[in-house]
């Protein structure tokens, strides 16, 4: 690629840089030029192909929440949404809905996000026991005390495809993508310039950091500003089980181990205890994970999944905020033009739709219009005033 100067370049071309890049391309009051650039083509190692890729509403931030409750409206008109002249394209949006399943010492977290969830409009049910077992009479109420359930507006869907319908909008609308990582990023008067690792470089009046785990921290350290995101490997195991496991929806144990249907069979995972889990940008499985902690905990909760067979396993990274455990937004006080997407510690995709509407917003329009983001700004961490996030899975 020749030299060249765009008003917006945004680094990571993935679900979340795909997103802005196409919100600006269809917003009317945006006139400018918008270049994104990606790592890797292929996307065989982005987070957005390698996600479980799920939405819910049960979280304990009142933003979080709001953010997925129009995630999920927007992937139910995905095909209208960002439908081309060649596809509509579709995600396979499953509203399998979540349960989290809470043991007595944790009940009252639980009534407490519940009615966080339910005033500002999910469609959450409070399961007590003996309503858990006739909902999913394969379950082990034996140690719950309770369960809250998504009963619509919750489930799985297809990340890659989410991905990729952002992106063929995007350039459907004339957004150009470059396959180069950035070598270096500097503060160029007052905008910014970009030396690529392919040897071209990049003028810019605004500079997007969505470079995903392994990237975004790099890229905001070349320009003075340090972010607490750490990449952490995540891994995803798959099974079959002989027994039927009817309208098992994705699980959540009180230890953090999820399981949800996949195909004919299902996925699970967990995060390791913190101890265990340092920075790592590596995608190797370790098997015994799931055989001493996942297996063993599936199978006390469902016991017909004492009866399985593995199958497939894989790895993934999240971009952890280890701050709050939430997303990073916005534009830098300290650095004008430069916005931040980062951080968003493992629910990332079903955010796409909101976040990448919103800072499409406030590249155009100078400020939020939508959904006020702002309580995920950057200033947040400066002046240690963090979102608190209890539902991180």
């Amino acid at each position: 690629m020749a030299d060249r100067s765009v008003d917006v370049a945004i680094v990571g071309g993935a679900a979340m840089g795909s997103s802005i890049a196409c919100h600006l391309a269809m917003d009317p009051a945006f006139s400018g030029s918008v270049l994104v650039l990606e790592k890797d083509p292929t996307y065989q190692y982005c987070a957005s192909a390698l996600s479980a890729a799920s939405v819910r509403q049960q979280f304990s931030s009142a933003i979080n929440i709001e953010i997925s409750l129009y995630g999920v409206a927007f992937l139910r008109e995905i095909g209208t949404h960002l439908a081309t002249a060649d596809t509509r394209p579709t995600v396979d949006l499953h509203e399998g809905g979540y349960l989290f399943l809470a043991t007595a010492d944790k009940r009252e977290i639980l009534e407490r996000n519940h009615a966080l969830q339910t005033r500002l409009g999910a469609d959450i049910a409070f399961l007590e026991p003996d309503a858990l077992t006739r909902q999913f009479p394969w379950l082990n109420v034996e140690d719950i005390a309770a369960g809250c359930w998504g009963r619509s507006g919750e489930g799985w869907f297809d990340g890659y495809g989410l991905m990729q319908a952002f992106r063929g909008k995007a350039r459907a609308l004339g957004v150009p993508y470059h396959g180069s990582g950035v070598a270096k990023a500097e503060r160029d008067g007052s905008g910014f310039r970009l030396t690529l690792e392919d040897g071209s470089t990049v003028s810019c009046g605004t500079l997007v950091n969505a470079a995903g785990a392994s990237g975004a921290t790099r890229l905001a350290a070349d320009l003075s500003i340090d972010i607490p995101v750490h990449c952490r490997k995540r891994m995803i195991f798959t099974f079959d089980c002989r027994e039927q496991v009817p309208g098992c929806p994705l699980l959540i144990d009180p230890n953090g181990t999820y399981v949800r249907p996949e195909g004919t069979g299902f996925l699970c995972g967990s995060a390791p205890p913190e101890a265990e889990d340092p920075d790592c940008t590596d995608f190797e499985v370790d098997h015994g994970f799931f055989e001493e902690h996942l297996w063993p905990t599936l199978a006390t909760r469902i016991p017909a999944f004492e009866a399985i067979k593995p199958g497939a396993a894989w790895a993934g990274h999240y971009d952890m905020n280890l701050f709050d455990h939430n997303a990073i937004l916005g534009p830098v006080d300290a650095l004008p033009g430069f916005y931040l997407c980062t951080g968003f510690s493992g629910h990332g995709l079903q955010q796409a739709p909101a976040v990448g509407r919103g800072l499409a917003e406030h590249i155009a329009h100078g400020g939020y219009r939508s959904l006020d983001l702002s309580e995920l700004a950057f200033e947040r961490i400066a002046a240690n005033r963090p979102v608190q996030e209890i539902n991180v899975v």
